[in-house]
């Protein structure tokens, strides 16, 4: 089965129910299916071998990702924040795509000798040829064939182009997703960019639900709570600094009747942020979404009555789970080894390893990383509770090593964010001739909070011990992020030692 046929599906179910965008001018399941087939003659007409996109987010993408997939070739989404040396490396990949493009981005992909559509020329000339009824006109992609190439966020290393097959989308969207499980009011908000595996699952699981999808281009919490109103969104999905700025913004009005369902993921929610929100929504249920582009998105789902259950819990086991991920979703299975390969116990560190037919773990140019029996190193850091949650730690490339000690962030950044005028923070090793590395902090601080540097680092070390506690903590302005919410640690490291 390929993604196309999940079009079909939705096509043949949903009549002229409006599943891309906006009420007024969205697209239904019909409607996209013909701009897909009019898409895909383009780009067999231009023998490209691959859709690069290069813009926003909005009804260009999955007019673009379904074309694509009529086409036999895969979609490219591409960081279009990537400075000008990077984003031409990336594209000296693709010399053969067809290529679409904001206006400011154009220039390029015109570099890179590739021939350049607007998302509206683009949309204008999949519908001039479109077919006047549908057809059979084109052979359906195989099941093997890549559907998404999508290029790693780089903030620990050169960006890899991931290969998601078919088959890898179309086991993550059947193990989560019944198909027309959404009431025909039921609409979805996604803010994250195209590049991010998250836009694309999103457009996929949606479509298949039958449940309306929208964008927004630019995130602020006004902008997002003012669209969740005038378009009656019940469902939707944000990265966790999105959550934080909504709640902890003064002044706002965060009145969402019609949401019904928020999800988060990307990144390590703050405790603090998610218990604030189930104050403040106590009608919205909360999911908590960890997966990877390698795994076609979720591995793993901590769901509303767990969040609910673990808030109002004494008991420290389950209020824990508050901070996990949650459980492995049908037809994945999780382990957690340590540095020898060997599986560890319930409760133990070590990284975690993948596997299930959703999971790619497939780069462009470098094959399979998979091992023999077909798991997926994820390179997180994290364990397993006896009740089979799983909780992150951290990237194991983010692992600091204090005279052989090996030290997760996680743990010291979460005791730093359960002060109430810390408002981000990060923790990281810097270079050290006794220690090998020494840990600093770097927090972000509520306006007008008097906050002292070695009161912070006395609740380190009266939670954790002095081993892991900060030797230096420094107040910014912002940590650097990318736009899905991950930290860039190479850059605070850096900036920290830049100094010295």
């Amino acid at each position: 089965m390929n993604i196309a046929m999940l079009l079909d599906m939705a096509a043949e179910g949903f009549g002229d129910r409006v599943l891309i965008g906006r009420t007024d001018d969205g697209l239904t399941a019909p409607k996209l299916r013909e701009l897909a087939v009019g898409g895909a003659r383009s780009v067999r007409a231009a023998d490209a071998d691959a859709i690069v996109y290069l813009a926003v987010n909005g009804p260009a993408l999955p007019v673009a990702l379904f074309a694509a997939a009529r086409a036999g070739v895969p979609l490219i989404p591409v960081n279009y924040r990537l400075g000008a040396a990077q984003l031409d490396a990336l594209l000296a990949n693709h010399p053969r795509a067809l290529g679409i493009a904001d206006p400011e981005h154009g220039e390029a992909l015109r570099r890179a000798g590739l021939a350049v559509r607007s998302p509206d020329q683009w949309l204008t000339q999949a519908a001039a040829e479109a077919p006047a009824a549908p057809g059979d006109e084109e052979p359906a992609p195989s099941p093997d064939a890549p559907a998404v190439l999508i290029y790693t966020s780089g903030t620990t290393s050169t960006p890899k182009g991931v290969v998601l097959r078919h088959h890898n989308l179309v086991s993550y969207v059947l193990g989560t997703v019944e198909f027309a499980g959404a009431d025909p009011d039921e609409a979805a908000l996604v803010s994250v960019p195209p590049y991010h595996i998250a836009a694309v699952s999103n457009v996929l699981t949606n479509l298949y639900a039958g449940r309306r999808a929208l964008s927004l281009e630019q995130f602020t919490p006004e902008s997002w709570l003012d669209l969740v109103r005038r378009q009656r969104v019940t469902n939707a999905m944000v990265v966790p600094t999105m959550l934080a700025r909504i709640m902890d913004t003064d002044g706002l009005d965060r009145s969402v009747p019609s949401l019904r369902a928020l999800a988060y993921g990307g990144a390590r929610m703050p405790v603090r942020v998610i218990e604030t929100a189930l104050r403040v929504w106590p009608h919205v249920d909360f999911v908590n979404a960890y997966g990877l582009t390698e795994t076609s998105s979720t591995i793993t789902v901590l769901g509303p009555q767990e969040h609910r259950t673990a808030v109002a819990s004494d008991d420290p086991a389950v209020r824990a789970r508050l901070g996990s991920a949650g459980l492995p979703v049908p037809g994945v299975e999780l382990e957690v080894r340590d540095a020898s390969g060997a599986v560890v116990g319930p409760g133990e560190t070590g990284q975690i390893w993948v596997r299930g037919d959703q999971v790619s773990g497939e780069y462009a140019g470098q094959g399979s990383a998979v091992d023999e029996r077909g798991f997926f190193h994820t390179r997180d850091q994290g364990r397993i509770d006896a009740d089979g949650y799983l909780h992150i730690e951290g990237r194991a490339d983010d692992t600091i090593i204090r005279g052989a000690e090996n030290i997760a962030p996680a743990e010291i950044e979460d005791v730093l964010l359960r002060h109430p005028d810390v408002l981000d923070a990060v923790v990281v090793g810097v270079p050290d001739e006794e220690w090998g590395q020494r840990i600093e902090a770097v927090v972000v601080v509520r306006d007008g909070a008097e906050l002292d540097a070695g009161d912070l680092r006395a609740q380190v070390r009266g939670t954790l011990r002095g081993s892991k506690t900060p030797e230096r903590i420094t107040r910014w302005a912002e940590l650097p992020r990318t736009p899905t919410g991950k930290l860039v640690r190479r850059d605070i490291v850096e900036a920290l030692t830049a100094d010295r």
